[in-house]
């Protein structure tokens, strides 16, 4: 097990953490359908805006909103001391992109359907330096069958949504390099990261089906992810619990444990940007370590 401190306990499935420029860090409780801000000093929560449905990923845009991945919703259950989400809620209704006022709270509906396709299982967002957006919708699943994801590009206007590659099986996790040349994506099902190589803000350079960089040997799924400096690659892994470091040639460099096989998202702050804040959501927990590399600066 790896050393880290706990900065808050009793979240209700905490996802898409983000160091905020004050130094607290905003993130969703999905279970809760909140957006909550967590004082790294003392550990104390406040909710923020609360959307419903299931907030999942989370990323701050170039107007200082908070722009939130909603999946609608699961039902949950409790495992062996573990909160863990299952089928699609009883009252899912879509899953789509919501624009958050972090001062007054209110919420906007910005996407919930690409070419009349209504959007199933948001999952995670990252912005580039352009102001448009990439996302990934994982899909819902039910009793029998289960949606085939895919992944989208957006501008926070309102002006722009479109579907870049489909289908894909789960995705989750998605990231930019520091070059903003290649997109990162994570199938959580498959426990692979893929990629594509872009020609400019939301084009692909070459093929929409992807090509794959990594997978660990093992039963190990994937969630969230985030971009080092370095352009290095770390995922949230979940069934071993930790993060799963690689480097852009898909050479595994480092496992880092932690006390919760259901580890979803992984961020970077602080004035090196060596700080790491990691979700543990199975147990409620936000934690932090000073990673051995920075991590890279978001564009806004």
């Amino acid at each position: 097990m790896n050393e880290y401190d706990i900065v808050a306990t009793g979240l209700q499935f905490p996802e898409g953490p983000v160091v905020m420029p004050d130094g607290s860090i905003v993130l969703v409780e999905v279970k809760r359908g909140t957006i909550s801000r967590v004082d790294p000093t003392s550990g104390v929560i406040d909710v923020v805006a609360r959307p419903g449905g299931g907030p999942n990923g989370a990323a701050v845009g170039p107007d200082g909103a908070l722009y939130v991945c909603n999946n609608g919703g699961f039902a949950w259950s409790e495992s062996r001391g573990l909160t863990v989400p299952g089928l699609v809620a009883e009252d899912y209704s879509s899953g789509r992109i919501e624009r958050i006022n972090m001062n007054s709270g209110e919420v906007e509906v910005l996407y919930a359907e690409v070419d009349g396709e209504p959007l199933k299982g948001p999952n995670d967002i990252m912005f580039d330096s352009s102001g448009g957006f990439w996302f990934t919708d994982h899909g819902k699943t039910r009793a029998r069958t289960r949606d085939r994801g895919g992944l989208y590009y957006g501008r926070c206007d309102g002006s722009l949504v479109r579907e870049v590659a489909f289908p894909l099986d789960g995705p989750n996790g998605v990231g930019l390099s520091p070059e903003e040349d290649r997109v990162y994506v994570a199938e959580t099902h498959q426990g692979s990261i893929f990629y594509w190589d872009l020609s400019g803000p939301g084009e692909l350079a070459g093929s929409p089906h992807g090509r794959f960089l990594a997978r660990p040997a093992g039963r190990k799924l994937f969630d969230s992810l985030a971009i080092d400096a370095h352009g290095n690659v770390s995922v949230a892994t979940i069934q071993t619990g930790g993060i799963s470091t690689f480097t852009p040639q898909g050479e595994e460099l480092e496992f880092f444990s932690v006390d919760d096989p259901i580890c979803t998202n992984i961020c970077f702050g602080g004035d090196d940007m060596k700080t790491a804040y990691i979700t543990l959501s199975g147990t409620g927990k936000l934690v932090r370590t000073e990673w051995p590399r920075p991590g890279l600066k978001l564009p806004f």
